[in-house]
């Protein structure tokens, strides 16, 4: 861990809690920063709020209110999700101190070797791909992931060394708040449409996801999907070394797939049906892993062995269990319309689809033509049931069926399944209607099988 960050020694406010708030004011706590935590909600029941001050820290909460920071203060880190609308982030602005989120101040202190995965869907599949493979990296001690995946980069960072490397899932909202930020190698997996209502246009929200390469020098790479133009130009903006990969064309060199082959540099690594994961999109993910592999040196023989017993991320695309020959599968992390298509499309049975939550003001025609003819039955709930009930009409499903939650949905979908049927929860919307967390919604989802075998 590097103690001589850039932002080491300043005044500092933290703005929002959670995981990555907690370790963030730590850590900059250890590099011997002043800190001040705000956060919104109330003491009662903040666990988070409650362990700083009983460790010493400055905290306030339940409020946001803009008079808590004034020009002392050298930094703000914001939580990913608090938007710049915020009252007490717009008086930062106004008092032109810099707002940074979590990972720029936990890449600041890091010595280990850097990789950054990002892109609309697939991050958190490839992250773990990476760093299982990169596990048998000969010239790593230890492999770590972090980010958005669930563990805070800052906790990470002081644990690994320079002889390990950092594994990071980096969402649109962190890479936003990121100004020093320099992974040695970078991921692009895909950019579609996606949390507009946060960054307001398509274009705001490339140039965030384009801030995992804005450091990056020819020493570092950059990998990037090679199977839209509009990615290709993307790529143009980095100067880093570009590793393509594909799953529609040959390549000259980088990962490829050809006629059920997986390649590197054309040679054969494997066959995709030793691929564990179903789906497409899981041939890609495997693809942009194998790049950052060879990069360092990882085998064959070890690339092999880990795409062929990797089994899946929780809520994405995940197996739950087989009953009464039905099977279930949560793929709660699909909060966007892509993140649905590709999971409809990893199945050759007929589906059972359970869908809906937060309304982000979008339709769903885009949906239509992968409902059409592979869904029989679409159980809809949330503030989005009145949107997907017009897509199903149009891709004429059979049976529509309304119903008030996730808890009625399960056993529904269940009832109105066939057997051979697939019964898959892939929301095409974010969670945030009923539920904190995609993460909350899986589970639930998982305990509503469960009782079913009941």
């Amino acid at each position: 861990m590097i103690m001589n960050s850039s932002y080491a020694n300043k005044k500092i406010l933290v703005l929002g809690l959670a995981k990555s708030g907690y370790a963030v004011a730590k850590l900059l706590k250890k590099i011997n920063c002043e800190v001040k935590v705000v956060d919104s909600n109330p003491l009662e029941g903040n666990t988070e709020a409650q362990a700083l001050i009983d460790e010493g820290f400055e905290v306030i909460t339940g409020s946001n209110d803009a008079s808590l920071i004034d020009d002392s203060y050298d930094f703000l880190v914001k939580n990913p999700g608090i938007p710049y609308s915020n009252d007490l982030i717009q008086q930062a602005e106004k008092l032109n101190i810099p707002i940074v989120t979590e990972p720029e101040i936990a890449y600041s202190c890091s010595d280990a070797t850097m990789v950054a995965v990002t892109g609309t869907n697939g991050k958190t599949t490839v992250t773990t791909l990476i760093q299982l493979m990169l596990d048998h990296a000969p010239q790593f001690k230890k492999s770590y992931y972090a980010g958005n995946i669930g563990i805070p980069i800052s906790d990470v960072i002081q644990k690994a060394t320079k002889d390990d490397v950092v594994v990071t899932e980096l969402s649109s909202f962190q890479l936003e708040g990121t100004i020093e930020l320099h992974p040695h190698v970078a991921v692009l997996n895909n950019i579609y449409s996606a949390h507009l209502d946060f960054h307001k246009t398509r274009q705001n929200y490339i140039n965030a996801k384009m801030h995992i390469t804005k450091n990056q020098t020819p020493d570092d790479y950059f990998i990037v999907n090679w199977n839209e133009k509009e990615w290709q130009d993307l790529a143009k903006r980095s100067k880093a070394a570009i590793i393509p990969f594909s799953d529609q064309q040959e390549l000259g060199f980088g990962a490829y797939e050809s006629e059920g082959n997986i390649y590197y540099n054309r040679h054969l690594i494997m066959n995709i049906d030793d691929i564990k994961v179903p789906g497409e999109h899981n041939v890609q993910n495997a693809l942009a892993a194998i790049n950052v592999a060879k990069i360092f040196g990882v085998s064959d023989g070890d690339i092999v062995e880990v795409l062929s017993k990797f089994s899946g991320v929780k809520h994405r695309i995940q197996f739950v269990d087989r009953f009464d020959e039905r099977k279930f599968y949560n793929d709660s992390k699909a909060t966007n319309i892509e993140a649905t298509i590709v999971a409809l499309q990893a199945f050759k049975e007929p589906i059972t689809l359970i869908a809906g939550g937060l309304d982000r003001g979008n339709g769903f025609d885009e949906l239509v033509p992968y409902l059409k003819g592979k869904v029989h039955n679409i159980i809809v709930y949330g503030q989005t049931a009145t949107k997907l009930i017009d897509a199903a009409e149009k891709a004429e499903i059979g049976n529509i069926i309304e119903v008030q939650d996730l808890s009625e949905a399960v056993p529904e979908a269940y009832k109105q399944s066939s057997k051979g049927d697939v019964v898959l929860l892939s929301p095409a919307c974010a969670s945030w209607d009923q539920f904190d967390t995609f993460e909350q919604r899986g589970d639930l989802f998982i305990d509503e099988v469960e009782k079913l075998k009941g």
